[in-house]
């Protein structure tokens, strides 16, 4: 088997991505509209993505593929308006996943569910401008939903909350990938993951 990413894994990734994103988006789009919500949206989001990307792991078998997957996610996000910081955050959180996987010759059932955590931790770049860059946060959001709306985002997001933010997202990515797997027993069990 060759090392290097064929058509076919270039396919799986595509598809599998964009059913990721979609389904997070799902989560994201009616929570992130409450600003107390704003803090845990990671965390739900890493938890309901854990069914795709357990799937999606059943068809990881090179290294670069979770990595890519990070990437395209910091992008779709940056599309979406949430900036671009989870590109750079996709591409370390990706890699440290890549090898966690790799680590345990793609068979692995708890190199998979750390890989993933680890993977999922991408979404802090998304929470970047929110910690880093408060006056343009304030100012993007209070130009978009209104000032009041834009207080409520900032007083949620108080800075020694990013410990917080990055916990819930990794114990929820366990949580969501324990799910995955649960509902994806066969599909495991097929691909030798034990």
């Amino acid at each position: 088997m060759s090392n290097k990413l064929q058509a076919k894994d270039l396919i799986n990734l595509g598809l599998f991505t964009v059913l990721y994103f979609v389904i997070g988006c799902c989560v994201a789009i009616p929570v992130g509209f409450v600003p107390i919500f704003l803090p845990i949206l990671g965390a739900l989001w890493s938890l309901i993505t854990g069914i795709p990307f357990m799937l999606f792991l059943t068809r990881v078998k090179k290294f670069g593929m979770v990595t890519i997957m990070g990437i395209l996610s910091g992008l779709l996000m940056g599309l979406t308006g949430m900036g671009f910081w989870g590109v750079p955050m996709g591409v370390i959180f990706g890699l440290l996943g890549d090898w966690i996987l790799k680590s345990g010759g793609y068979k692995s059932v708890r190199r998979s569910l750390i890989g993933y955590a680890v993977f999922s931790l991408w979404m802090i770049g998304t929470y970047i401008p929110m910690y880093f860059m408060v006056e343009d946060s304030w100012a993007s959001f209070a130009a978009s939903f209104g000032e009041e709306y834009a207080d409520k985002v900032m007083a949620a997001m108080p800075m020694w909350s990013i410990v917080l933010v990055a916990a819930g997202i990794f114990v929820f990515a366990i949580l969501g990938g324990l799910l995955g797997k649960a509902l994806l027993k066969k599909h495991f069990a097929k691909a030798g993951i034990v």
